[in-house]
This record gives structure tokens, sequence and C-alpha cells, in this order.
């Protein structure tokens, strides 16, 4: 049996201060009251944890504020017409600042605690926290038409109005946060619990972690009928639920982490993944947060860094978004559209090494290995995992040449176990383990390549592009020895390609070419070998040219060789190809790179590519069809 002394105490003394800063964050009375009494609710509802922290006002406070701007949405900056002038003058310069300007107001003017603390609590830097105070204060004062030294007292007499309304007692908060504690916890934090025991990868912040102030605006919940009416937790997103400094620590165990930012997203660009192309996955999310990681190499205590010399180069980052969807439909869109990201990617300078089906974590997961060359550490695995309503998503940049897959896999894991076991979830996370997939389709012409199957090109740091696939007239991937042809019957479904890196000091040849079609499946087989026995024989009918093979497999279904052709074009003069003939059933592609003396890619990454080329044939229609 809990003790409800302090808990009692605590509702005493914070209720009015909670009040009085919701009401400050959004000029309605009867919104603030059910926010913070369902706060309240919640407190009770974690009070075995809650009661550990060093301050539990600190705990609820996220949660009151979060409720205020979920009930009060649909009334957006909704004033009781009971309120007095000045008071109303108030409350329309706060509604004139913008959401994180009046959340630093109200910290700095209405709650106790250091600059350093007041940041924490917003969820930024320290330096962005004082930038954001100075311009509020500002900015109210000049809505506010007085001096900034005055901000205070006009915030303060906002309590006024809220002087005459008594709060729920507190049996009733504490009989609801126990009915809720054993509808929610009686079931999700036990399969939860569970799931940690066996998994051996989520590792959970400390108690004394606080929420930030940093959650979704988003449509209100119904209002119950009164104040002495319990509602059922709420689902939402809290600062709290994601990844720790100390998780992170898998991704580089030799550098010390930090959490560099969190926040909801709503300032920016909005791109805060690679290859993301829309601030939010689901235009309709009920929260959204991002949360960004740095390292920086350990501080070697026997030797520290010389005067005058620089810190090592920062080889190691982090990212982790959470997207709340308000039903399991939308969420499985959401998931979709995340990872449609990351497949078919075409927005920043990356490459898809391999693509896997991650079984034992949430309800649906995929892992992307992944090499980028935007001038940040190059290895990366990107994990997408949904749980229930909620999509996360994990970034994981790492220090040496190739990821860790297992600390990447471990790391998406442990995003979905802080999640598990709050409204909304679903399944928790075990051992992750990953199944290597063929990449699903992209593109106009899905039976192709696309830019974010080319690895990068050695000595160049700009991204390639590729022109829009057009019927395929003549083959610009065949080379003289083989001289294929795709735009003959019985040829079908033919189309051609070519990708070139603009804006890089490069040769008119250089350039990568791919031509695709689909023949019946005999001719298709037919169609391999005779390009094969071409290419045997050409440095027998052409002099000066030399043939070397690079890979070659075949069986019933498909049939793969990449070759190495160098053709002496004059005395001074060699041209060098790479070239790869594919087939995947009735479909048969080939893909030829001319390189430049300083621009090229080794002879791995182009056998991989021919290799990607021919998954990706799978998905050309049939003859026929």
């Amino acid at each position: 049996m809990l003790d409800p002394t302090r808990f009692d105490a605590l509702y005493a003394d914070a209720y009015q201060r909670l009040l009085h800063q919701t009401y400050a964050l959004t000029g309605d009375q009867r919104a603030s009251q059910l926010a913070v009494r369902d706060a309240f609710i919640s407190t009770w509802h974690h009070w075995p944890k809650v009661s550990r922290t060093a301050d539990p006002e600190r705990w609820t406070r996220p949660i009151a504020w979060t409720n205020a701007h979920r009930r009060h949405g649909a009334r957006m900056w909704h004033r009781d017409k009971s309120t007095g002038t000045e008071q109303a003058a108030t409350l329309d310069a706060l509604g004139k600042l913008t959401s994180p300007q009046r959340r630093m107001l109200v910290l700095a003017h209405l709650t106790s605690g250091s600059m350093e603390e007041i940041a924490r609590e917003a969820g930024l830097p320290l330096s962005e926290a004082e930038h954001t105070l100075q311009t509020a204060t500002a900015a109210f004062a000049t809505h506010r038409e007085i001096e900034s030294t005055a901000v205070r007292t006009a915030l303060e007499e906002l309590a006024t109005p809220l002087e005459a309304l008594r709060p729920p007692r507190v049996t009733i908060i504490r009989r609801a946060g126990t009915a809720r504690r054993r509808t929610y916890t009686g079931l999700g934090v036990a399969v939860g619990l569970a799931a940690l025991l066996v998994s051996g990868v989520a590792v959970h912040a400390d108690d004394g972690v606080q929420p930030r102030l940093t959650h979704q605006v988003t449509s209100p919940s119904p209002s119950p009928t009164g104040p002495e009416t319990p509602t059922p937790a709420p689902a939402e997103l809290s600062p709290d639920a994601l990844l720790a400094a100390d998780q992170v620590t898998r991704v580089a165990p030799t550098m010390t982490w930090r959490i560099a930012s969190t926040s909801e997203n709503t300032q920016g660009k909005g791109k805060v993944l690679p290859c993301q192309t829309a601030r939010f996955a689901d235009p309709h999310a009920e929260g959204f947060l991002v949360r960004t990681f740095t390292a920086k190499p350990k501080r070697d205590s026997g030797s520290g860094t010389a005067e005058g010399q620089s810190q090592p180069k920062q080889q190691a980052t982090a990212i982790q978004t959470a997207e709340l969807s308000d039903d399991p439909r939308r969420a499985r869109a959401t998931y979709r559209t995340t990872r449609a990201w990351f497949t078919g990617c075409s927005t920043g300078r990356t490459y898809l090494e391999r693509i896997g089906r991650v079984d034992g974590v949430g309800d649906q997961a995929t892992a992307f290995v992944m090499r980028s060359w935007d001038g940040g550490p190059p290895a990366m695995l990107v994990g997408v995992a949904r749980t229930g309503q909620v999509t996360t998503t994990t970034v994981a940049r790492f220090a040496t040449p190739t990821p860790n897959v297992r600390a990447g896999l471990t790391l998406l894991a442990a995003a979905v176990n802080a999640q598990c076991g709050q409204p909304a979830t679903g399944h928790c996370a075990g051992p992750p383990t990953m199944t290597e997939v063929p990449p699903p389709p992209t593109g106009s012409v899905p039976g192709m390549l696309s830019e974010v199957d080319l690895p990068p090109v050695t000595g160049m740091t700009e991204r390639w592009v590729g022109t829009e696939p057009k019927r395929a007239i003549s083959n610009p991937a065949a080379t003289q020895c083989d001289r294929a042809v795709f735009s003959q019957p019985p040829m079908a479904v033919a189309f051609s390609r070519t990708f070139l890196v603009p804006r890089a000091d490069l040769p008119a040849t250089f350039g990568l070419t791919q031509t695709v079609g689909t023949l019946p499946a005999p001719k298709a087989t037919a169609f391999v070998a005779e390009v094969r026995t071409r290419i045997t024989k050409c440095p027998d009918k052409q002099l000066g040219t030399k043939v070397a093979r690079l890979a070659q497999h075949s069986d019933s279904h498909s049939d793969l060789s990449v070759w190495r052709l160098t053709v002496e074009v004059s005395d001074k003069r060699d041209v060098t190809y790479l070239m790869g003939i594919t087939r995947s059933g009735t479909a048969v592609g080939q893909v030829g790179f001319i390189p430049a003396p300083h621009a090229t890619m080794s002879t791995t990454d182009f056998i991989a590519l021919v290799e990607r080329a021919q998954q990706r044939l799978a998905k050309l229609p049939k003859p026929g069809r």
C-alpha cells in the first residue's frame, strides 16, 4: 500500500502553480483545470517511480502542459469572457509568441530553477535556450506595451482569475490514478518487463531523468462531464521515452555521448533524417519528437590535449525520431512511408548497401545498411520500427569504415522498448535478428536501378543523378564487344537510363548506364548466353581488347556475369569499361560504367551494383502484360 502523504503534500503545494502555468500557455481556464487534474492522475499512476525523483513537480509539469495544449487545440488561444482587461492584454501578447517562446517565458518567470535547469527541461542547448528567452521577453514586452522589467509582474497577475477555482479532492485524484495503474500497468508494463528480461537489449533511463517540455500540440481529447470524472491515460509521446545518451554508447563505446537537442521538429526545414522527404510521415500525426546525439573521443586521462592542438574530429552521431499516429491503420501507413524514404532515397548522398527484415522488434521493423559521402561518418545503419501506433526511427553513424550492424539493431530494439508499455503501443523488442531481403520497388520503372543503388565514386563529393527512364531505342550500356540490342522483337518493356555526377569536372565519356527488357524465358536465357559468347571471343576479333571476367553465376531462374574490358583506341590511349549482364526469370538487363582516371568505383562495388540490378529486374512485368 502506497503512503499518500508526500503525494498529497505535492498536490496541495503545486496544483495552483501548474494551473497558473498552463493558463499562461493556453488562455483557457477549463482546459487548464482538466490538464492539471489529468497530470496529477498520471503522477499518482507512476508514483512508485516519481516519488524517487528529486523534484516530482518537474516530472508532472510537462504532462500538464501537454494535456493543456491537447485540450485547447480546437479553440486555439481561447479565453474566458470573465478575464479582466489587464489579464486579457497579457494573454493577447502571449498568443502572438511562438510555442517555444511561450514555454521559455513561462519556465523562466513562473517556475524556479537555474538557467541550466530550465534549458534542460525545455530540451534545448543552453545557448539556444538563452537566445529564445531573450527573443520571447523582447517580443512579449513589445506586444504588451510594457518594459521588459515588468514581464514577470504581468505573468504573475494571470493567477488572479484562477484563485476562485477549487481543485478536485485529492482522494479523487488518487482513486483515478490507482484505477489507471491497474488498467495499464497490469498488462502493458508486464509485457514490457517480460520482453526486457529476455532481450538484453533495452537500457532504460535512470529514474532521475526528467520529462522535457517538447510535446506535440494536437487536437483535444473529448472533455469529460466534470472535474471529478477520471479519464483514461492519453496516448502521447514523452521525451522521457526516447533513448538516453548512455544507450547510444554502443554505437561507439570509446566516445563520450551527449544529447544535442530534443524537439518537435516544428522549426526549420524539418528534414532531420537522411533521405527524409517531408517533415512528418503522417500529416495527421498526434505527436512527433526528434532527438539528436553527438559524440567526441574520450580524453585520455594520462595525456591531455597539448596547447595549440585541435580536438579530434567528431566521428559518430545518432538520431532518433518517434511519430504517434491516431490509429493503427495510419500507423502502418506511417511505417511504410518512413521505410520508403530509405528504400528510394534520392535526396542525400547515400548508398543503400543492404536492406533487412528485423524480427523480434515491435510489430514491424526494417534495417538499412547504408554508406554516405555527405561529409559525416560514412558507415550508417538506419532502423525503422512500429509498435502499435508509434513509429520510431534510429540512425547510427559509426566511426568505423563499416557499420556495426549488431549495435545498430540493438539501438533500434532499445528505442522500441523505451516506448512499449505506454498507451497506444504494441509489441516490445526481444533479441533482434536481421534477414536480408531484396529492396522494394522504387522509381517510375520499378525494375530499374535508382540513385540509392549507386555506390560513391572515389574522389567525388557530388551525388549521382539519373535521367528519367525512356524507351530503349538504342542500348547505351552496350560495349563494342557485345553490341546487345534491346529494341527488336520479341524484346518487350525495354527501357534505358543514364546516371551522371553533375557539377563535377569529369570527361564527357564518364557515366553509368542501364538498359532492361523482357523476353520469353527461353529467349531470355539465350540472350544472356549470346552476350557471354561475344565477350569471350572479343579479344580474338578486336585486337587491342582485353577482357577480364570478374564474376559469373547461373541457375535455372537467373544469370549474372561481370567483366572489365580494356579497349585500345590509339597507341597512347585505352578506354576501360565495367559491364554486367543479368537475368531474372524473363527479365534481362545490362549495366555499363565508364570510369575516369580519378573517378571510379571498386570492383567489389560494381559487382554488388550488378547484383542489385538483378534483384530489381524481378519487378519488371512479364512479356505480354
